[in-house]
């Protein structure tokens, strides 16, 4: 089923998620499917629970955007153990629509979470699928890549984002 994104604005999106403890049951299963469908229907590379409105820490990344099966990855639990390097990328994020701007971020990222069933996985992952990585874990962590960017360029995103409000073009 394909969910309601939640828009910057929404307070589940500035929270920490809370740990997954439950693993491996229908109610998971199904919100990890529901994350695919909606992350496949916004045309998304990552999506974060929270984005959805639920508070745990889960994550799906696909960065063929449905093109190549074996690059979906599903990360519960989720954190970086080491990141090396940096790169400069044009970032945008399904909460905040209309937004892209250059973030700055580790270029090399090694990630410990689980899988679905509550065993251990590992990544290390570069560019792209590093960039992703670091983009969902944030979202995990109440960050927003807005975060990331100068007080003067977050504060002319939240002006416009503000009027959008207003104008009844931010649902």
């Amino acid at each position: 089923m394909v969910r309601k994104i939640l828009k910057y604005g929404e307070p589940v999106l500035e929270q920490k998620a809370e740990a997954v403890i439950e693993f491996d049951t229908p109610e998971l299963r199904e919100v990890i499917a529901d994350m695919w469908e909606t992350m496949y229907a916004a045309k998304g590379v990552g999506l974060a629970a929270p984005q959805i409105g639920i508070a745990q820490r889960i994550s799906v990344i696909d960065i063929s955007v449905g093109e190549d099966e074996t690059k979906k990855i599903v990360v519960i639990n989720p954190e970086i153990a080491s990141a090396e390097g940096k790169q400069t990328g044009e970032e945008g994020c399904l909460s905040i629509p209309g937004f892209r701007e250059p973030v700055t971020r580790a270029n090399k990222v090694a990630v410990r979470a689980r899988n679905h069933r509550g065993e251990p996985i590992e990544f290390c992952a570069e560019e792209l699928l590093a960039r992703a990585f670091q983009h969902e874990i944030d979202h995990l962590n109440g960050i927003l890549f807005i975060n990331h960017l100068s007080t003067l360029k977050r504060d002319i995103i939240r002006r416009k984002i503000k009027k959008l409000q207003k104008a009844g073009e931010w649902d």
